[in-house]
């Protein structure tokens, strides 16, 4: 048996009833939309003042959100057509799971490059502004997703060198393992993923020992910092748990066989919502200025309401 006549046969077991996929996709959509219709707020008042596209922080900060935007829309037509049509053809299937995959990994990225912009605003403040400009903050996006996309079309290339035409025309419960079947895809993933890890996690512990140095000095903008990258760590944690996603499954399977499904069905939430809910609080809520401009544009909105 094939890895995706295996994931197929695992699917039917635990198929949900009707009133619960009801219930399930109501609170997967309501979700999605709840976050990116925040989310749009966000892009909206970034793109309507200067004071923000021209700052290397909101940029960095608007490409995590917009990313995490795609991220959480694909993210919720997958898991709408895992229930509605089951099975999709496996060439569609591999246009999702590879744009899923770059959002995917851009994230961990991000969080590192935000970490280090806020490291250099606190403890090189004279040296911020030639260091972080407009460009090189665009360049350093360019950058992230270079990176991401030499770590995910291998996965591409290999599985169109090992599987024969045919394969892309079957139709398959859409997910990692069933577009891209080969077994050295899983050993280049788990290598990719431990080398990004360890590169990230050093630079936010690193920032952040740096900053927490500095905040003893009792420096207001340097505590409010710390806390930032406490914020980013939290955040990175969590999208950590999409690597470990395979192993958990696994253990809720064997411990818990009764409740499979529902198990799958929270641990979908705990990896793919909440780490996208914590982009706006960190600067839709926490960043003063950003605040400021937000309330005005919401109040806008409500005025034109009436």
């Amino acid at each position: 048996m094939n890895a995706s006549q295996a994931n197929v046969k695992v699917v039917i077991q635990y198929r949900d009833s009707f009133t619960k996929a009801v219930v399930k996709n109501m609170i997967a959509v309501v979700f999605c939309i709840s976050i990116n219709c925040i989310n749009i707020s966000l892009i909206h008042t970034f793109c309507k003042h200067q004071i923000f596209y021209m700052n290397p922080r909101y940029i960095l900060f608007i490409h995590l959100v917009i990313n995490d935007m795609i991220q959480m829309i694909l993210s919720i037509t997958l898991f709408l057509i895992s229930y509605i049509l089951y099975r999709i053809n496996v060439s569609l299937c591999c246009v999702f799971v590879l744009f899923a995959l770059l959002t995917n990994e851009n994230t961990p990225l991000n969080l590192a490059c935000m970490a280090i912009e806020c490291f250099i605003a606190i403890c090189m403040p004279l040296r911020h502004t030639q260091i972080c400009t407009v460009k090189r903050t665009v360049l350093l996006i360019g950058l992230i997703w270079m990176t991401s996309v030499i770590s995910v079309l291998p996965d591409l290339f290999i599985t169109l060198a090992t599987q024969p035409l045919s394969f892309f025309q079957t139709r398959v419960f859409c997910m990692r393992e069933t577009a891209f079947p080969n077994p050295h895809i899983t050993k280049k993933r788990d290598i990719t993923y431990m080398v990004y890890l360890s590169i990230v996690w050093l630079t936010i512990f690193y920032t952040y020992l740096r900053i927490l140095l500095t905040a003893k000095t009792a420096n207001k903008d340097a505590k409010k910092a710390q806390k930032t990258i406490l914020l980013h760590g939290f955040q990175l944690l969590l999208c950590m748990t999409t690597y470990v996603t395979p192993l958990t499954e696994s253990a809720l399977k064997k411990w818990l066989p009764e409740y499979y499904a529902d198990s799958l069905f929270a641990c979908y939430i705990v990896v793919q919502v909440l780490p996208r809910s914590i982009s706006p609080i960190i600067y839709g809520v926490r960043d003063n200025t950003f605040r400021r401009y937000l309330k005005r544009h919401m109040l806008c909105q409500l005025e034109n309401r009436k």
